[in-house]
């Protein structure tokens, strides 16, 4: 059996596969409501046998979205509609999980293709709030520097949502610390200037993440995966950096967060990132070994001999990937011939198996 098609279980949950279908935003919500947009994008990838499917970065706010067309999970009545889609996933033998976000300074801004800018109050946009007031960019609105009620009120946020998430049905949950939104604002010095209890040393800088850890925890099914998702590094020796995200991720691992999914960069839209195949594998495989979590190597993995080169190398114990399951939402079914797999095939499309 090759690699990438060996089950993985991590607590009550069993992964028919180690890959996974990456979240994606995809800018297609009206206050937050997930439609038949979503449910043909996330069941098709379904249908196209990957072990995991994650929902796109899921606001737990409405201040919380990147963009108007965000999905939300901030109203009970968003709940319906999830439930739809995962009972789909679910019945094709593949798990549902969910990303829980906050944009912080990032949010408030247009869609890509609607010119991605910040929006202003007359353009629909709204006040972003961030670790300091330091703004994303030279051309943007400084955010407000959240105070204790704001950052008990992002707690809050977090618990509702888990508990929503649970009655949607699904059965994976990360919490988004990546990429340059409110969580990793927090982590990097490069955005936060604070003086108090959540600024200053990596124990402060880190507060907001534990408490959002423990306050998930608290609302989500025990038996349930719990991953993270983190920038590894800022790509900057001024920000935050690979030793910090270890010595993160092993305290995680003590809270009881099963996996950190290896991501990086978004801070700053100045620092140039070295982007290649697998760039951000040697992440994962210093997390995973340093740390002792499982990890989830995501970037630019695009062929079935390199994820499994990386599982082989023990650098990740699943393989997330994005682009590529856009470009073809049943990699995992074509692969799994070449790797010599005799995957099942859907019913519906059993006459187009190769023989």
């Amino acid at each position: 059996m090759s690699l990438l098609f060996t089950p993985l279980q991590i607590k009550e949950i069993i992964f028919k596969n180690r890959l996974v279908v990456s979240p994606m935003c995809q800018y297609s919500s009206e206050n937050g409501f997930a439609n038949d947009w979503h449910l043909v994008h996330l069941g098709s990838r379904a249908v196209g046998g990957a072990g995991l499917v994650i929902q796109e970065a899921t606001a737990v706010s409405p201040e919380g979205r990147i963009t108007p067309d965000d999905m939300g999970i901030y109203l009970d009545a968003h709940i319906h509609k999830l439930q739809q889609i995962n009972s789909f996933i679910h019945k094709q033998d593949v798990v549902a999980g969910i990303q829980l976000a906050h944009a912080g300074r990032k949010a408030s801004h247009a869609s890509p293709w609607k010119g991605g800018k910040q929006l202003s109050a007359q353009q629909g946009g709204w006040k972003t709030v961030s670790a300091s007031t330091l703004s994303f960019s030279e051309e943007e609105e400084p955010p407000l520097a959240l105070d204790k009620t704001g950052i008990q009120k992002v707690l809050d946020d977090f618990a509702q949502a888990t508990v929503r998430a649970k009655e949607a049905g699904f059965r994976v949950l990360e919490i988004h610390a990546a990429h340059g939104y409110l969580v990793h604002q927090f982590l990097s010095p490069l955005s936060n200037r604070r003086t108090d209890d959540y600024g200053g040393s990596f124990e402060n800088r880190t507060r907001l993440l534990m408490e959002i850890t423990e306050a998930v925890q608290a609302a989500w099914t025990p038996e349930y995966p719990l991953f993270v998702r983190i920038s590894a590094s800022d790509w900057t020796d001024r920000g935050w950096g690979i030793d910090e995200a270890v010595k993160l991720s092993a305290i995680l691992k003590n809270k009881g967060v099963d996996l950190i999914d290896c991501s990086s960069g978004g801070i700053s839209p100045k620092i140039p990132i070295p982007l290649g195949p697998g760039y951000q594998v040697p992440f994962a495989a210093r997390i995973r070994k340093q740390a002792g979590i499982l990890t989830g190597a995501v970037g630019l993995i695009t062929r079935a001999d390199q994820a499994e080169e990386i599982l082989a190398r023990e650098e990740a114990d699943m393989i997330v990937m994005a682009r590529e399951l856009l470009r073809d939402p049943y990699f995992p079914l074509h692969v799994a011939q070449e790797l010599h797999e005799n995957l099942p095939w859907p019913l519906q499309y059993e006459r187009a198996k190769p023989k």
